[in-house]
């Protein structure tokens, strides 16, 4: 799998650029493919070839990883008219998305009718660890195959193995999506509370990080992308609402009710349907903001 240096690649967004682009620097021959244009201009600049469909890209490369926004993609561009399962050289499928269990086992059900194997690979770490290699990358499917697969993930980022069957990496992300959504939601309340009775925002963060109430949320996002008022984390509210909405959606499925993920879920949701998809899900603290009539400003940011 691995030793053929020729990969596919489908979905060049703002995840999926920076991981070809650390693929290519690696030595990899890289097929790419992407509904737009735009996006795949500066990747042929350094040496990716472009495809005109998900199944060229399949009928060039053994081993094919997608990074895709929502479940429906993911199944049309593995499994649709066009779709990879039609290509002859592509053997695997792996799925960098975050497209929950569900999904995860429709596509191996279908790629193994065209004797194609589907890896669930979602990822963690953001833009930035796309960019720097320091992704975390949770991966279900064959011991062998994960092992097989390690020179080209080790190139994004490190990899866990988390079972064999289809949809057990997707079911771990999405719970890992919702822990830090609703790290962020509840310190961005808080904080917001804090602000209206008068406390500075900068200090208040410097008690929290040192305290029992920090979080990957206080320690980096507020700071970097909320005191800053820069609000570009590189992570949409909508897609973050829909990570969210999976998370719930298997928990029903399981008989289990989720109340403070549920309480996340109903915050998240109401930031996405003022400010909009493309938000940037830092902005969350707005919506709250608004509510209340303050803002969490820190001295990074200026004065008004």
């Amino acid at each position: 799998m691995t030793t053929d240096m020729h990969l596919g690649f489908v979905g060049i967004g703002r995840m999926g650029a920076p991981m070809v682009e650390r693929l290519l620097n690696a030595g990899y021959k890289v097929t790419i493919h992407d509904t737009q244009p735009t996006a795949l201009a500066s990747l042929a600049a350094k040496g990716a070839s472009i495809a005109a469909s998900p199944k060229a890209v399949a009928d060039a490369a053994a081993t094919v990883l997608v990074s895709l926004p929502t479940p429906d993609i993911v199944l049309a561009v593995a499994l649709g008219d066009e779709g990879l399962a039609l290509g002859k050289a592509v053997r695997t499928v792996v799925d960098l998305s975050t497209s929950g269990s569900q999904a995860a086992r429709a596509l191996a059900e279908g790629l193994a009718r065209h004797g194609i194997e589907s890896i669930d690979c979602p990822v963690s770490g953001g833009v930035a660890g796309a960019g720097k290699g320091t992704l975390a990358l949770m991966v279900s499917g064959p011991r062998a195959s994960f092992e097989a697969l390690q020179p080209v993930l080790g190139v994004l980022g490190k990899s866990v193995h988390v079972g064999e069957k289809p949809g057990m990496a997707q079911t771990m992300k999405v719970i890992n999506n919702l822990i830090s959504v609703t790290a962020l939601s509840v310190t961005s309340e808080l904080l917001v509370m804090g602000v209206k009775a008068g406390l500075d925002p900068d200090i208040m963060l410097r008690i929290i990080n040192a305290g029992s109430g920090r979080s990957n949320a206080s320690e980096d996002k507020i700071p970097r992308f909320v005191l800053t008022r820069k609000f570009d984390f590189g992570f949409a509210l909508g897609l973050s609402a829909k990570d969210v909405r999976l998370c719930l959606e298997e928990s029903e499925q399981l008989g289990m009710k989720l109340r403070v993920g549920d309480a996340a879920r109903r915050l998240l949701n109401d930031a996405r349907d003022k400010f909009g998809n493309d938000a940037d899900m830092t902005e969350i603290i707005r919506y709250v903001e608004e509510e209340v009539g303050v803002e969490v400003r820190g001295k990074a940011a200026g004065a008004k």
